[in-house]
C-alpha cells in the first residue's frame, strides 16, 4: 500500500526543515503563488487595472533592461562567495551585505527605468492618449502601471532572492573548508538563509516606496529628470536621520533642514537593517510589519498625487 498524503505532506515538511535548498524552492513556489493570486483578485475586482498591469509587466519583461540587470544580478551574486574579503572569519557577514545592497540597487534602476519607459514616453509619444480613447479611466491607466512595474520587480526579487539565499548558505560551507574549521551543519545554512529574508522584504517595500514616488514624477517630467529627482530622492532618504540628529545645539538649521525633510521625503533608513543583518542579529517580524504598514502609507500618498498631477494632463 502506497504512503498516505498525510505522510508525503510531513516528509515534506521534514526536507524543508533539513535542507536550505528545500527551503528555497517551497519560498520560490509561495511567492510566485502569492503573486498570482494577487493577480487573480485583481482580475476579478478591478479587471481594466489588472489588464494594463499585465501589459506593463509583460513589456518590462521584454525590455533588454530586465535582462541585463537580471544577468549582472545573477554574476555577482554567484561570485560573491569566491571572493577573498579578508575579513579574519566574517566573510559571511560581507556576502550578506553586498548582496541585499546589490539586489536592493538593481531593482530600483529597473523600476524608475521602467516607470519612466512605461508612462513618461508612452504620454509623449501619444501611446497614452490612444489608450485612454478607449474605455479606460486615468486612475485605471496610472494604478495598473504601478502595479505592472511592481510585478516586474517582485519577479527580479524572487529569482535574485532565491540565488541569494543560495549564495549565503554556500558560503558558510565554503569559509569552513577554506578555514579548516568543522563543516558546518545544515542548521547553521539555514539560520543564514532565515536572517537575510527579513532584510529581502525591506529593501522590496523601499523599492515600491521609489517606484510610486517614480510613478508620480512620470506624469509630468521625462525620463532624465525622473531619474535625477528620485536618485536624489534616494540619497536624502537615507541622510535624513543622520540631519535630524546632526549638529544639535550648534546649528539648529540642520536639524531643521533635517525635520522638513522627513516630513515631505520618504525615510528610507527605516528600510535600511543591512548592518543587523549582516552581524547575526534577529529582525523582529513586528518591525518588517510596520515597515510594510509605512511603505503602504507613503506609497498611496504618492499614488494619490500621481493621479491628481495626471487627472488635468493635457495629452493631446
Amino acid at each position: 500500500m502506497g504512503p498516505s498524503l498525510s505522510s508525503l505532506f510531513l516528509f515534506g515538511l521534514l526536507m524543508t526543515w533539513l535542507n536550505p535548498l528545500w527551503m528555497v524552492a517551497v519560498g520560490v513556489v509561495i511567492a510566485l503563488v502569492a503573486l498570482y493570486a494577487v493577480l487573480f483578485l485583481l482580475r476579478l475586482l478591478v479587471p481594466k487595472i489588472a489588464a494594463i498591469a499585465r501589459t506593463t509587466a509583460k513589456e518590462a519583461l521584454s525590455q533588454p533592461l530586465f535582462y541585463v540587470v537580471l544577468v549582472i544580478g545573477v554574476f555577482a551574486l554567484i561570485l560573491f562567495p569566491f571572493v577573498p574579503y579578508n575579513t579574519f572569519g566574517e566573510d559571511v557577514k560581507v556576502v550578506k551585505d553586498e548582496g541585499l545592497t546589490l539586489i536592493m540597487v538593481l531593482s530600483v534602476m529597473l523600476a524608475l527605468w521602467t516607470a519612466s519607459v512605461s508612462i513618461a514616453e508612452e504620454i509623449e509619444g501619444r501611446t497614452a492618449l490612444t489608450l485612454l480613447s478607449k474605455p479606460v479611466g486615468r486612475r485605471s491607466f496610472i494604478l495598473g502601471k504601478f502595479l505592472g512595474i511592481v510585478g516586474t520587480v517582485a519577479i527580479l526579487f524572487i529569482v535574485l532572492g532565491a540565488l541569494f539565499l543560495c549564495s549565503v548558505s554556500y558560503k558558510v560551507v565554503y569559509d569552513a573548508r577554506e578555514s579548516a574549521m568543522p563543516e558546518p551543519t545544515t542548521q547553521d545554512c539555514r539560520d543564514s538563509m532565515v536572517q537575510i529574508i527579513p532584510g529581502l522584504a525591506l529593501a522590496f517595500l523601499e523599492t515600491v516606496v521609489l517606484t510610486s514616488i517614480s510613478v508620480a514624477i512620470s506624469t509630468r517630467l521625462p525620463m532624465l529628470a525622473n531619474l535625477i529627482i528620485c536618485l536624489s530622492i534616494y540619497v536624502l532618504g537615507h541622510l535624513v536621520p543622520m540631519l535630524v540628529n546632526s549638529a544639535a545645539g550648534q546649528f539648529e538649521i540642520v536639524p531643521f533642514v533635517g525635520q522638513f525633510l522627513a516630513t515631505i521625503l520618504p525615510v528610507l533608513d527605516h528600510f535600511n537593517i543591512y548592518a543587523a543583518i549582516s552581524t547575526g542579529k534577529e529582525v523582529p517580524l513586528s518591525y518588517v510589519a510596520w515597515a510594510a504598514l509605512y511603505c503602504a502609507l507613503y506609497s498611496s500618498v504618492a499614488m494619490l498625487i500621481a493621479l491628481l498631477l495626471f487627472e488635468d494632463r493635457d495629452l493631446a
